[in-house]
């Protein structure tokens, strides 16, 4: 899923240049033109803020302390874009707790640069998976060493289990045929039968315990992940 970046900049100008190069990055845009437009902005939850600090009706300062006093937004990121460069400037928006301090005019790579980093360092201060780690609720598929855990119990999977699993977890909500994983798991030259899938089924169920249920049988077709109970 991309990340919305919401843009908060009274200069058109400013927000047509950003604007352009976020989505050409692939992210999300929403655009407001002042604090108080900002400030209903983030009811539509952004994954990051960038605010300008002199803005007409209520400026970036005050638009950062309202987020920060909300506690339903108040771990939101937050990225000061400001022609002010003073080094007091700096200090204050960092201890009103902004993630970063941008100054006019824009070099865009070095804007794309600070918003990526922003954005993986709150997803790493969030709990965010590492790469190579897929989670399901409490359930974590690691699939550099083949191991699965719920919570802190590690599960014991044979490589085909594992497989299997894996497979259906990264088609999320497809119903995947038993054909179509006896060919990704097994291969096309290895002569199995069908019945190996429903047996390797069954036994991953019975190994995910509560978790069992996220694969759904599609009867006389084959097996689904369901990401959501």
């Amino acid at each position: 899923m991309h990340s919305t970046v919401l843009l908060v900049d009274d200069e058109k100008d400013i927000l047509e240049l950003l604007t352009y190069n976020l989505v050409k990055e692939g992210y999300k845009v929403l655009t407001a033109h002042n604090g108080k437009e900002a400030l209903r902005m983030v009811h539509q939850h952004p994954d990051l803020v960038v605010l300008d600090v002199m803005m007409p009706e209520m400026d970036g300062w005050e638009v950062c302390k309202a987020i920060r006093r909300d506690p339903a937004h108040a771990t939101l990121p937050v990225i000061f874009l400001t022609a002010r460069d003073g080094e007091i400037d700096e200090v204050v928006g960092l201890e009103l707790g902004a993630d970063d301090y941008i100054t006019k005019p824009v070099k865009v790579r070095t804007f794309i640069a600070r918003v990526k980093r922003a954005l993986r360092n709150h997803k790493q201060a969030m709990g965010a998976p590492p790469a190579g780690v897929l989670r399901i609720g409490d359930m974590e598929i690691h699939t550099d060493n083949y191991v699965v855990k719920i919570g802190e119990k590690e599960l014991s999977l044979p490589k085909k289990e594992f497989e299997v699993l894996l497979f259906l977890v990264r088609h999320p909500d497809r119903v995947i045929s038993r054909e179509t994983l006896l060919n990704e798991i097994w291969g096309q030259d290895v002569y199995v039968i069908d019945r190996t899938v429903d047996v390797h089924i069954r036994k991953i169920r019975e190994k995910l315990g509560r978790h069992a249920s996220h694969i759904d049988t599609v009867k006389g077709v084959g097996y689904r992940f369901k990401k959501d109970l």
